[in-house]
């Protein structure tokens, strides 16, 4: 049942037979069960949704089989400074989230199939090259490599499921914040398992190599199923009949340049900085988290216990609470709620009693940071096509994490500055970054969802 078809009303079904011989006019049918068993057949999602949330369950599989391990071989393997392994990780996170915007202008303007296809291309080349790399410039080559891969292919990827969610809430009712919560669950899935993979591999000997061998392979069935199920031209999200009356009045707008409206459009730029107060919440996993448990524990062994069960939370309940959610609140309030949320979960570290090992506070935070971000997720990136005009999506997408990117790399020096404040005072001022960011979030347009799915939100 494709999504394009229009959605079934009583007067296209057939008439039960004892209306047909000679129930009265006023007296309802008692029986009529395929039309309660429509809508429900109508919101499961579509084979091309299905494809997207396999392709980023798959991506991050082949990604996190390596990169947890990178330091690592970096540092041990390759024997580099501290110093060095940080400047390539740092390259390959602006090679890949600095230059998101890129491939989503590149989505924009030859469609998603040849960004998806080339971007797996290269980030197979990289896995191959890195696993032979022996020196600091074939390294940061290959790294290099890597990241501007997923700068291509993953704006196209999230793009065309913001797109396809939007298409799918129109046909079926289904909100698409519901489709957006299946595609966080499988990159999570997906980043879950992927290190597994590179620890198994580990443990029975083959090494470093043969976990960027084994990633490559993974985008290698990636590779082949996008050229085989991948449409050639990018699904359009309003049909032709819904665009013609605004023919003439969306003349003026499309004669100016993508790249202007889109940076130029205040309640996108909101979005991104509401957005960006999230990452850089969610950066302090990875910062601050570790010095918490570090002091706490006395060792970082715990750590990884935590990563885990962020991970596991996303996959067993952000489709449930997204599901209640979406129904209830509009994408701008989830957003809102969401932010709040990650900020008690800052407030939380002081306030939690060490509890046993001394991990109760980091794992308070953990806990709250991921609530929060499985409402606010969806939510961001279920209102950017209410923000931009559809030919915009791609660049939008790629420019929401490009924005995020660099807010990040500015909030870590100043974050990173506080670690060797007082702990109230640090927690309390990583706690403002999302509440500022709530406070931002509540000046948007409400989106569609919930209870505003009938109005579209209108850009600034």
């Amino acid at each position: 049942m494709a999504s394009h078809e229009p959605a079934h009303t009583a007067a296209d079904e057939p008439a039960p037979a004892d209306a047909r011989a000679g129930t009265p006019a006023g007296e309802r049918p008692r029986h009529r069960p395929r039309l309660r068993l429509r809508p429900r057949l109508a919101s499961a999602p579509t084979p091309y949704l299905r494809l997207l949330t396999a392709t980023q369950f798959a991506f991050n599989i082949g990604f996190y089989a390596v990169l947890p391990y990178l330091a690592t071989h970096l540092g041990g393997g390759l024997g580099m400074a501290g110093w060095l392994v940080g400047l390539v990780l740092g390259l390959r996170t602006f090679s890949q989230q600095g230059l998101f915007v890129v491939g989503g202008a590149l989505t924009d303007r030859y469609g998603p199939r040849p960004v998806v296809l080339a971007g797996c291309t290269l980030r197979i080349a990289g896995f191959g090259w890195l696993a032979f790399a022996g020196s600091t410039a074939t390294v940061i080559a290959a790294v290099l490599l890597i990241g501007f891969a997923a700068a291509l292919f993953s704006p196209a990827v999230e793009s065309e499921a913001a797109r396809e969610a939007v298409r799918h809430e129109r046909d079926t009712g289904a909100p698409r914040a519901h489709v957006l919560a299946l595609f966080s669950a499988a990159g999570q899935a997906g980043a879950f398992i992927g290190p597994l993979l590179g620890s198994l591999l580990l443990l029975l000997g083959g090494g470093f190599r043969a976990a960027c061998l084994a990633g490559a392979a993974v985008f290698v069935g990636v590779l082949a199923g996008h050229a085989r199920l991948m449409p050639r031209a990018a699904p359009v999200s309003e049909p032709a009949d819904a665009r013609a009356p605004d023919a003439v009045t969306r003349t003026a707008p499309r004669a100016r340049s993508p790249w202007r409206a889109v940076f130029t459009n205040r309640a996108f730029l909101l979005l991104c900085l509401a957005y960006s107060s999230y990452l850089v919440a969610y950066n302090q996993l990875y910062l601050s988290l570790p010095v918490e448990v570090e002091r706490a524990t006395g060792s970082g062994a715990a750590l990884g216990w935590l990563f885990a069960l962020s991970s596991l939370l996303v996959v067993v309940a952000q489709v449930p609470l997204t599901r209640l959610s979406a129904r209830r609140i509009a994408p701008r309030t989830a957003l809102a709620t969401g932010l709040g949320t990650v900020a008690a979960g800052f407030a939380a570290v002081p306030l939690a009693p060490a509890g046993p090992g001394g991990l109760l506070p980091g794992a308070a935070l953990v806990v709250l940071l991921t609530l929060g971000q499985m409402l606010l997720v969806p939510a961001a990136r279920g209102l950017v096509p209410d923000l931009v005009e559809d030919r915009q999506l791609g660049l939008a997408t790629g420019a929401l994490s490009s924005v995020s990117g660099i807010a990040v790399l500015a909030g870590s020096a100043a974050t990173g500055a506080l670690l060797d404040a007082p702990a109230p005072v640090r927690w309390a001022a990583l706690a403002a970054v999302p509440l500022a960011g709530a406070a931002l979030a509540f000046t948007l347009p409400a989106g569609r969802g919930g209870k505003d799915r009938g109005t579209r939100a209108v850009a600034g």
